[in-house]
């Protein structure tokens, strides 16, 4: 096993030429930490957030009276929960253990899914969607910031980025299996089934971030990491140009309002979440459009298809970001296949074999977040306290407009055209403040 493992990363580049056994051991060892976790905790969130979509089609909308736009606003209320919270939250990271604020979160949003399986109002689910939203917070802003806090970023990035299409991937199967299987089961409908699902296999994973979390190095006390592999960790940080942080002060908001990076970074990013809305809600929401196509079943298992497009194209291309030593081949090619895509969904009177197309396009350039995160934190990588702050402020304003764009843009009553949403896709990405950030950017690193 060991000896297939290091063929596999000989492979795949996973160390970087000439570096010595000593930094490999640790450097194994902490992707053995983080990385089980960090992409448990991620697939499980979006497991449990992406469960919603999957019961709608699944029953969810009838039972509950959810007609109309009213999807919308379910939606929304998890994010007003998500989005409150975001900044604050990767402040509490700078000064309190990651390894009990993380999990302890994630035990609250699990219990919120569980909570959800029971609802009998489209009151109650606005409530425990909020309250999922709200716990949900610290998940992603919270290790996203971790696991861009070590030297090696792309493939890193990918492995944990991908526990989100995979989440949203087996949440479409599971309801697929729960609508065919456990439907009316002690009296529950399959839908409700999946939140109780989702709920089982949440509880554990917190725990184990309990158990083998290592928190950010410069403070770390695990107990499975000598203080020699501890000091090497501080030292190789400091050798790639990564600063530890040094907590909390008046002066973080400062740097961050003075950083010309810190809004570049976080204008790309939330364009690029902007182009590939599509992939999500609106594409399944074509699918269940042809009920003499697709039975409800049919529907949640087609539906992954955009999440498996993401998953193989964050792979693809933050290997080859980290291979070829270059963020912005990928991103630009992202960003023709968004062009592309979003331009003959504006047309929408194209063969569905184009839109199955279009759509997976979108999938794959979705992909390219990780690819960006890795470019962000390498940008900043000089100021701990800065890059924290701009995760969060970029995953906060990806959520306001994830809460205030599909409202305006997407409404679930539209269905499944979307107009006048591919139309503002397609202005937000030929808007001439992005392409000049874009220019920026790329002059400079490149």
């Amino acid at each position: 096993m060991a000896g297939f493992l290091s063929r596999v990363a000989a492979a795949t580049r996973w160390f970087p030429a000439g570096m010595s056994q000593e930094e490999r051991k640790l450097v194994r060892k902490l992707d053995m930490l983080v990385l089980p976790y960090a992409c448990l905790s991620f697939f499980v969130k979006y497991l449990d957030v992406s469960a919603l979509t999957n019961a709608y089609v699944s029953g969810m909308k009838q039972d509950l009276n959810l007609y109309g736009d009213r999807l919308n606003y379910i939606n929304a209320a998890y994010e007003v929960g998500y989005v409150v919270f975001q900044i604050p939250s990767n402040l509490i990271l700078i000064k309190y253990p990651a390894q009990y604020y993380l999990p302890f979160a994630e035990l609250f949003w699990g219990f919120f899914t569980l909570g959800t399986a029971f609802v009998k109002t489209y009151e109650q689910l606005v409530v425990m969607r909020f309250f999922v939203g709200l716990s949900a917070t610290s998940c992603y802003v919270g290790l996203v910031h971790i696991v861009n806090s070590k030297p090696e970023l792309g493939r890193r990035n990918a492995l944990f980025w991908i526990a989100n299409p995979l989440g949203q991937m087996i949440a479409g199967y599971l309801q697929a299996a729960a609508y065919t299987n456990l439907n009316n089961h002690h009296g529950l409908q399959g839908w409700r089934w999946l939140f109780i699902i989702c709920t089982i296999i949440t509880i554990p994973v917190a725990f184990l971030g309990f158990f083998v979390f290592p928190d950010m190095p410069e403070r770390t006390k695990s107990r499975f990491l000598s203080e020699e592999e501890k000091a090497l960790a501080r030292k190789r940080l400091s050798e790639e140009g990564f600063t530890p942080s040094t907590g909390l002060s008046k002066t973080i908001f400062k740097r961050v309002l003075g950083s010309w990076h810190a809004y570049a970074f976080v204008l790309v990013l939330v364009i690029f979440c902007q182009q590939t809305y599509p992939q999500s809600n609106p594409f399944i929401l074509w699918l269940d459009s042809q009920p003499d196509k697709y039975g409800v079943a049919l529907v949640n298992n087609i539906s992954t298809v955009t999440h498996a497009a993401s998953t193989v194209g964050a792979l693809v291309m933050c290997f080859y970001s980290d291979i070829r030593g270059s963020r912005i081949e990928p991103i630009i090619f992202s960003g023709i296949l968004c062009i592309f895509s979003n331009l003959v969904l504006t047309i929408w009177k194209i063969p569905d074999g184009l839109k199955f197309f279009a759509y997976i396009s979108i999938g794959w350039a979705y992909g390219t977040i990780p690819v960006l995160i890795a470019w962000t934190a390498e940008g900043i990588a000089t100021d701990s306290e800065v890059r924290a702050i701009v995760f969060a402020t970029y995953n906060t304003l990806s959520e306001i407009c994830g809460l205030v764009v599909p409202l305006v843009a997407w409404p679930t009553s539209k269905a499944p055209q979307f107009r006048g949403g591919f139309i503002w896709v397609c202005i937000t990405f030929h808007g001439p403040k992005s392409q000049y950030y874009l220019h920026m950017l790329t002059t400079i690193f490149f």
